[in-house]
């Protein structure tokens, strides 16, 4: 743990003491992209491993040091055999069956013939196995239970059962719905046997030439691999009523015995990473909807009756949908003209970025809480929302309090990103659905997908006029500059994509090659802004990391209609609060405490209070610990506001808890993580998925 000198607590330490006087100015030090930070809290940088050390952060039980496992001075680094899909299935299997997962019916009543499935349920059914290797509970009150008689799902698995007094179980109560945009069964078997029917997207596309031979792109699933899995899950007691899929980020808990077709990562794309496992809501959940709750989400309920179609057997879906196909195709009046498409003004409004990994939905709860206007879900892959992918679907839930909400897709042919826009119409209630053009991620653009795209305008043409016309719902789209450095493109671009049909674009100062070195350069989104048509709004992203950000952004260039905060945001969530009361706001550890604490309830909520759950939520509140540790204090700063390029020297705070959020030890994360969610497991390891951010140290991973 990061320590005043000696071993002083904040009472009895004098940040002047031991200190070195500074040999450089604070204009020495901005030239240099280093914080100046004062210098009576400067201290000398901590002794660091060995750069040929382990990548990844071990804490132990014991003492909850580092452990370095792989010293390349002593050990060959052997590298990982890829697991085939058949071995990853069976070791699911196997792990659902130890005493670690109590079969979730179970957990709810204690009642062993409570389970409908009996022996051929996934999970465990050993009552007193699961009671023996269960940790302790954890302090504080149960997310889901309060005064009003409502109920926790998890029962005896809640590790927070002890504040239950009577309140677990379904019987006792009912949980209120306060997220929606959840896969409905029917539609997810229906794309797992590819055959949902794409009415609107395909009458469009039709009429624009873009279907024919040669012309369809859509990344086809084996059919037969897929009627397996969805025959599989059958024939181990997945309903209707009882056992849906994954509801939230990467997380998502069936019932009894439901298991949902591979997945993506965070980012929408496979990887070899192994992230946590899903954890899942009940099918009402899954719907989106309760029936006899519906005031009380705070979702519109006629959006809520939308957003929750009958159980139907899939077949019989797809039939009905055939009886309109011939009306859709032929009717040419049910093509929108531009000027009757809904719109959003998001001048003025502040924009929370769609942020991967950790612009997860209690992230944004968090930023709405401190002022975020517009919030958008993390990005998700065009071929694995039409694969039926519970893990990708959780990207796009939306929480109550998201009053401005929208979705962001990838993809890369018109004919998968249009089908994508129809299903999203028809499955969730967003407000907004953005296209993403400028992602600078090497498994997306090598797919011909994000910043690729810049490369190819007929493409993008092609993307923006099927997608705009397909639904009612506005169509933005994001770019960055250009694909190479010095050679920026999207001012030639700018009218065409408001002809197109978009409602608004956002440009990201940077060219796809820069990904995100150098500074935004925010003169040429200027000359975009000037040159966009009356009906196109274009939105500034980059670098924005004060109000003093936000006011210039907006006197330099009237035209802008708001500015997107991304990082910015990771690392200071109450950016937004600084902004509309224009301060800059030195916040005490103890508040940015308070912050994070709302986090980790918001998280369990989400992700459920048993022990996947518990982890899940320390796995991502880790993940944005190593953003927030590039934050200085202002009462720390020579020279206000601080900017995104600057490097924090190594200092102290003004008391313990301040020094230890300024540590970039992954070990120092994991010690926050234990304050909020109690000791990690044994064995646990935490590397950052955004190695950057912990500069390279060797513990850090």
């Amino acid at each position: 743990m990061a320590e005043s000198p000696a071993g002083l607590t904040s009472q009895n330490w004098n940040p002047t003491q031991d200190q070195q006087q500074p040999t450089a100015t604070p204009e020495q030090l901005i030239a240099k992209s280093i914080a100046p930070v004062k210098p009576q809290f400067l201290r000398p940088p901590p002794s660091r491993a060995s750069q040929n050390d382990t990548t990844s952060s071990t804490v132990s039980d014991s003492n909850n040091d580092i452990s370095k496992s792989n010293n390349t001075n002593t050990t060959s680094v052997v590298a990982k055999e890829k697991k085939s899909k058949r071995q990853l299935k069976r070791e699911r299997q196997q792990e659902k069956k130890s005493s670690v997962n109590l079969c979730p019916e179970l957990a709810k009543t204690g009642d062993v013939n409570s389970c409908p499935y009996k022996n051929n349920c996934r999970f465990n059914h050993d009552l007193e196995a699961f009671k023996a290797q269960k940790p302790e509970d954890l302090e504080g009150e149960c997310p889901f239970v309060n005064g009003e008689g409502s109920c926790c799902p998890y029962g005896l698995a809640c590790r927070f059962y002890g504040t239950h007094k009577g309140h677990d179980g379904v019987r006792n109560g009912k949980k209120q719905i306060s997220e929606i945009n959840g896969l409905n069964k029917d539609v997810q078997k229906l794309l797992w046997k590819n055959k949902m029917k794409f009415l609107k997207a395909d009458s469009v596309l039709k009429s624009l030439g873009l279907t024919g031979p040669g012309k369809s792109k859509v990344k086809k699933v084996n059919e037969e691999e897929v009627e397996k899995v969805a025959d599989d899950n059958d024939s181990h007691g997945t309903n209707e009523n009882g056992c849906g899929d994954g509801g939230s980020e990467s997380a998502g808990k069936s019932d009894c015995a439901a298991e949902v077709l591979g997945g993506g990562d965070v980012d929408g794309v496979l990887t070899d990473e192994v992230r946590p496992q899903k954890k899942a809501k009940s099918a009402v959940e899954v719907n989106g909807c309760s029936g006899e709750e519906v005031n009380g989400s705070g979702i519109p309920e006629k959006d809520i009756e939308n957003n929750c179609p009958l159980e139907t057997e899939p077949e019989l879906v797809a039939d009905k949908l055939e009886v309109i196909a011939d009306s859709v195709e032929t009717d040419g009046s049910l093509k929108l003209h531009p000027r009757e498409k809904k719109l959003i003004d998001f001048r003025g409004k502040l924009y929370l970025a769609p942020l991967t990994t950790v612009g997860n939905l209690p992230f944004r709860r968090v930023c709405k809480a401190l002022g975020a206007d517009v919030t958008c879900g993390e990005m998700a892959m065009c071929t694995n929302l039409l694969q039926g992918q519970a893990s990708e679907w959780a990207l796009l839930r939306r929480h109550s309090s998201e009053d401005l909400f929208g979705v962001q897709i990838c993809g890369a042919y018109p004919d998968t990103v249009t089908r994508t826009v129809e299903l999203i119409d028809q499955e969730c209630t967003v407000d907004f659905i953005d296209i993403n053009m400028g992602c600078p991620i090497d498994i997306v653009v090598n797919k011909g997908a994000g910043s690729s795209l810049l490369t190819k305008p007929m493409r993008m043409k092609s993307i923006i006029e099927a997608t705009s016309g397909t639904v009612e719902k506005p169509i933005t789209v994001k770019v960055r500059t250009g694909y190479f450095e010095g050679k920026n493109r999207i001012d030639s671009l700018i009218v065409d994509i408001g002809k197109w049909g978009a409602s608004a674009v956002t440009i990201h100062g940077r060219t796809r090659q820069q990904r995100y070195s150098k500074l935004a350069d925010w003169a040429y989104i200027y000359q975009c802004a000037r040159k966009a048509p009356d009906s196109l709004q274009v939105l500034g992203n980059g670098d924005v990391f004060s109000y003093f950000d936000w006011n210039n952004h907006k006197s330099d260039c009237p035209e802008l209609s708001s500015c997107m905060i991304a990082r910015g945001a990771l690392i200071k969530p109450w950016i937004f609060t600084e902004i509309k009361e224009q301060r800059h706001w030195d916040i005490s550890s103890g508040e940015r405490l308070n912050i994070l604490k709302d986090y980790v309830r918001s998280g369990l909520e989400h992700w459920g209070s048993d022990t996947k759950g518990v982890e899940t939520t320390r796995h991502f509140l880790l993940e944005w610990l190593s953003y927030t540790c590039r934050y200085v204090p202002v009462g720390l700063l020579d020279v206000i506001p601080q900017r995104l390029n600057w490097r924090p020297p190594s200092y102290y705070g003004r008391d313990d808890l301040e020094t230890l959020m300024a540590s970039d030890s992954a070990a120092d994360w994991v010690r926050i993580s234990e304050m909020l969610l109690g000791k990690v497991p044994d064995a646990f390891t935490f590397a950052p998925k955004h190695k950057s951010n912990a500069y390279d140290r060797a513990e850090n991973g």
